[in-house]
């Protein structure tokens, strides 16, 4: 039985989507926490910076990812 039967784009694509998701998942919190315990101004002065560079260009690059993914899968 072959255990590998992925390719290596698709093993790469779903961990990308994995540590994506975690990222988000922990910027939640982390600014979840700084509301909390009264420094929601760095979190609002930071704001702006992640949510262009982490999570537009990275959620680009992302899709970009998954779509050829699928392409390339489908054709195979």
């Amino acid at each position: 039985m072959d255990t590998n039967r992925h390719s290596f784009l698709f093993r790469l694509t779903s961990r990308f989507i994995k540590y994506f998701a975690l990222g988000l998942f922990g910027l939640a919190i982390a600014y979840l926490l700084s509301a909390i315990f009264g420094s929601s101004h760095i979190a609002m002065s930071l704001l702006p910076f992640v949510l262009y560079w982490v999570i537009f260009r990275c959620g680009l690059i992302l899709l970009c990812l998954i779509l050829t993914t699928v392409i390339f899968e489908s054709v195979r």
